[in-house]
């Protein structure tokens, strides 16, 4: 539309220009056409961007209703078991998952067992199912076939509120809200007093930063954080979970986004944040789980291998080749 409005002002300048060369036309006309024209082309821009909009608003308000009319994805939760004393073991018995019926499995009859306490590290190639293994523990994906047991339970037969009240989460993208930093540590538990958020950020690195914020605790950082570095925002992130204080945590790609500098900083904070846990970690920097007690290989056909890193090197398999493919670079 603004490309016809500026077409139809340069065509009545052209025109204009012509009919004053030849006497036809004198200045003060022209200039009468010209607010003619931006006369006339302003309610049809108008027009034109109102039915743009009605448009919009239409389509957002046709998938708003969709939303509310679909089906809850978990089935009535009456009665579900509430979690008390965790241990955190985990055990995956023929796990299969898919996205939909006819699509391709994603992981295929998985087993593998995760020892309370255990600091096991989950690595290999870009879509072979790391992430999504880890989403079906807290039940953001149901498993389409086989069982995960948690402390010898199914955690099918566990409420999702009582099983996520246990489990913290340390993503990559870090979900930072508009507000104050205490408001968004308080995320992780929401009557946190002011020296529970304090002791928590000094555990994750994070009470030092905070400090130097205009405000400190009590800074707005914008949606998103956009105020914040990554490595201020992660540290944010594991300092809410500190607050949480889960039995289980998982670890995706934490610190995949970040410089050196930052990695080393938020990569102490984790490590002590895993302590005395069952720590679950999806890396692709493999020289970021070499201190893990286990190490998981998973590829599209399943587990490969599993042990420490030395062990691992030493059989020169899967993640040897991984490993050494990634120092080499």
């Amino acid at each position: 539309m603004a490309a016809f409005t500026q077409l139809i002002t340069i065509a009545v300048i052209v025109f204009g220009a012509a009919g004053i060369a030849r006497a036809a036309l004198d200045l003060a006309d022209l200039l009468t056409f010209l607010m003619c024209v931006a006369v006339l082309v302003d309610p049809i821009h108008r027009l034109v961007n109102f039915a743009r909009l009605y448009q919009e608003g239409i389509t957002g308000f046709d998938r708003f209703f969709e939303m509310l009319q679909m089906e809850r994805h978990m089935p009535d939760q009456t009665g579900a078991a509430q979690l008390t004393h965790v241990r955190g073991d985990i055990t995956f018995r023929n796990v299969s998952f898919r996205y939909g019926d006819g699509s391709p499995y994603v992981l295929k009859n998985l087993s593998f067992h995760i020892r309370a306490g255990e600091f096991v590290a989950l690595v290999g190639a870009s879509g072979v199912g790391k992430t999504t293994l880890c989403s079906l523990i807290p039940r953001f994906y149901e498993a389409t076939a086989g069982e995960i047991l948690l402390d010898g339970r199914n955690v099918a037969d566990i409420s999702p509120q009582s099983l996520r009240k246990n489990i913290g989460i340390v993503q990559q993208d870090v979900y930072l809200f508009a507000g104050t930093v205490a408001e968004n540590l308080c995320y992780g538990k929401p009557d946190a007093t002011r020296d529970e958020i304090i002791a928590a950020a000094k555990q994750a690195h994070a009470h030092d930063f905070i400090m130097t914020l205009p405000h400190g605790y009590d800074t707005e950082i914008g949606e998103r954080g956009v105020r914040l570095s990554g490595g201020q925002k992660q540290r944010l992130s594991i300092a809410r979970v500190f607050l949480k204080n889960p039995p289980i945590l998982i670890f995706d790609e934490a610190t995949s986004a970040l410089d050196n500098e930052s990695e080393r900083s938020v990569q102490e904070s984790l490590l002590r944040l895993a302590r005395d846990r069952t720590t679950l970690v999806i890396a692709h920097r493999l020289s970021t789980v070499r201190n893990a007690g286990r190490i998981v290989v998973l590829t599209e056909a399943g587990i490969a291998e599993e042990g420490t890193h030395a062990e691992l090197i030493k059989s020169a398999g899967a993640y040897a080749r991984l490993y050494n493919t990634q120092v080499s670079i």
